[in-house]
């Protein structure tokens, strides 16, 4: 299939509307067939649930062009099985995980012409979502859902390469220790935002966001998690339940032990031994590995002394290796890369 005629090089990292998306809804207790279709508008009642009690969930992943040529998408498996954890989570019907690999696999296989090329530092982005759709004045979870997949062409999520960033640790608590922070609620995304509009309203690139409880553990940002990398090499992540269950941190964790031999510990993490690490990063689906810089905590500067100028060496191993998996020029382990047909 010949390709869109995009600047595949210098597209942003927005939404541009392709031109299939799949829709299956949820009514009377079961989910109707599912289809693709070329109308992007969602239209639903004023009072739907999602738009009353922000009854939504969703995902996010990536589809690329390996350098063999291949289109594929990345462990979409476990995409599925979190939905089906937000879904409990939120008293909504689960969408079954069979069918939402396929539905994803139905959306790329629609829209190749906008899966960017190999080589040009673009990917197609991923979003299923399911809503609330029908009318719910009364505080109770709707009776009547969407499930949507849309995909979007993306650039590189930071242009002109990527330089480490400087944190601050918030004020705000991003997750209480028996809320939703273990599963993708639209609401934990909106009730973060003011928090990071005021980070960059102060110069920094993104929030620490410590343990609500304690104030003494560090957890997530309000997007990704956190990877940290020990002086003897050991790269160790922050447990907590209250922490999103990134695929892509499981994915750099596998990466490390198996394929670079290092030493991995996921462990809480306190915030006095964070002057301690060598490296820092943030990890997630736009970006694989963002390195940090510097943390100040509250006008105390934290530098790491991987500097603020590259990524630090081992990160840059985890990076270019998962990368390398995911544009197919490092084998993958087993079930990891769907190709779409």
């Amino acid at each position: 299939m010949e390709k869109k005629n995009l600047d595949w090089a210098n597209i942003g990292f927005g939404y541009i509307e392709t031109d299939k998306r799949y829709v299956s809804n949820y009514k009377d207790g079961a989910w109707d067939e599912g289809v693709l279709t070329e109308d992007s508008m969602v239209t639903i009642s004023e009072c739907a649930g999602v738009l009353q009690y922000a009854q939504t969930i969703f995902e996010g992943m990536k589809a690329y062009t390996t350098e063999d040529g291949r289109i594929v998408t990345f462990r979409p498996d476990l995409n599925a099985a979190r939905m089906e954890d937000s879904a409990k989570r939120m008293e909504m019907p689960v969408f079954p995980q069979e069918r939402f690999v396929d539905a994803v696999v139905q959306t790329v296989a629609a829209n190749k012409a906008y899966v960017p090329p190999f080589g040009s530092g673009a990917t197609l982005y991923l979003r299923p979502y399911m809503f609330g759709s029908n009318p719910v004045i009364g505080v109770k979870p709707a009776s009547e859902y969407q499930f949507r997949v849309f995909a979007t062409p993306v650039g590189p999520y930071f242009k002109g390469g990527v330089k480490p960033l400087t944190i601050c640790v918030s004020d705000f608590d991003r997750a209480a220790p028996n809320g939703t922070g273990h599963i993708k609620a639209g609401l934990n995304y909106a009730m973060s935002l003011h928090a990071i509009v005021s980070a960059h309203n102060n110069g920094f690139d993104e929030n620490m966001y410590l343990d609500a409880a304690t104030k003494t553990k560090v957890e997530e940002t309000g997007g990704a998690n956190f990877l940290f990398v020990t002086k003897d090499n050991k790269v160790v992540t922050p447990k907590s339940g209250s922490i999103l269950p990134s695929i892509t941190r499981r994915s750099l964790m596998y990466v490390a032990k198996e394929y670079l031999g290092l030493e991995v510990e996921e462990r809480e993490v306190y915030l006095e031994e964070v002057s301690d690490f060598a490296e820092c990063g943030l990890c997630g689906t736009a970006a694989v590995i963002s390195p940090v810089g510097k943390i100040v905590d509250h006008g105390k500067e934290i530098y790491l002394p991987s500097g603020m100028s590259d990524m630090g060496p081992v990160t840059k191993k985890l990076f270019d290796t998962l990368t390398g998996i995911q544009m197919g020029k490092i084998e993958a382990p087993k079930g990891w890369l769907v190709e779409i047909q």
